[in-house]
């Protein structure tokens, strides 16, 4: 993601579709302008350790195999299913009682990466990429509207800018520092703050983002973080990866 010449990384709730879901997540895997960003120095962001990885979930749903080449115009999506669904049947009665549908949220905290800051909230473009954080907003984290809310049943994800190259580091610069165990805390609109401990945190490669595995349905209240890393392409001007972590309730 990037503002004129900055460099990054990179959403109230109702029932959400996998469908646009999946359609985000293809459009980020492709490295276009969600994702676009620029070389910080020499180092670059941190990246993740093979340690890191954890134990970050897998769909259960087969996902289909990637385009080659994304297309600028993704096919129209499936018919929407909803995102609080989990992947097999009903939640249990005890589950849902445990974790009620939690309001947007509001402020996010990572205390191990020193990242404490408010959220904005963003939805698709026109023609259906996920929209980022710009302007003023540029270094804000962002979660996506049409994902779940941070605390209820299903995967919510906040994307954010990991730096630029006016500015530096911007919000998720250091997200492939944390490690399993480290926590995460989401204040939603009605003052409570939501923890969620890190399961893994893992690098794909944009042109094949495991849209199934991060936005994949969930039996449990899921968080992703989203931001870009790996080896910075000087030709294109776009990280080639991204840096998404995995945490679920506690």
């Amino acid at each position: 993601m990037r503002r004129g010449a900055r460099r990054s990384g990179s959403a109230p709730a109702g029932r959400r579709g996998r469908g646009r879901l999946l359609l985000a997540a293809l459009l980020i895997g492709a490295g276009g302008a969600a994702t676009t960003a620029a070389l910080l120095g020499s180092g670059g962001p941190p990246q993740p350790t093979a340690a890191a990885a954890g134990s970050a979930p897998v769909a259960a749903a087969a996902r289909p195999e990637p385009p080659s080449v994304p297309s600028p115009t993704p096919p129209a999506p499936p018919a929407p299913v909803p995102a609080a669904a989990p992947v097999a049947g009903a939640a249990p009665a005890a589950t849902a009682a445990a974790f009620p549908a939690a309001p947007p949220p509001r402020h996010l905290r990572i205390p191990a990466i020193g990242v404490s800051a408010d959220l904005i909230t963003v939805g698709l473009t026109a023609d259906g990429a996920l929209e980022v954080p710009s302007g003023p907003d540029y270094d804000s984290p962002a979660w996506y509207r049409d994902s779940a809310t941070p605390g209820s049943i299903g995967a919510a994800l906040i994307e954010g800018h990991v730096d630029s190259h006016d500015d530096g580091p911007s919000v998720f610069y250091h997200l492939g520092r944390l490690v399993p165990g480290d926590l995460i805390e989401v204040t939603g609109e009605d003052g409570v703050v939501r923890a969620f401990s890190v399961e893994g945190v893992r690098t794909y490669p944009k042109a094949d983002f495991p849209a199934l595995d991060v936005y994949g349905i969930t039996d449990h209240p899921a968080l992703r973080l989203i931001t870009c890393g790996g080896e910075f392409d000087r030709d294109s001007g776009h990280y080639r990866d991204n840096v998404v972590v995995f945490a679920r309730a506690v």
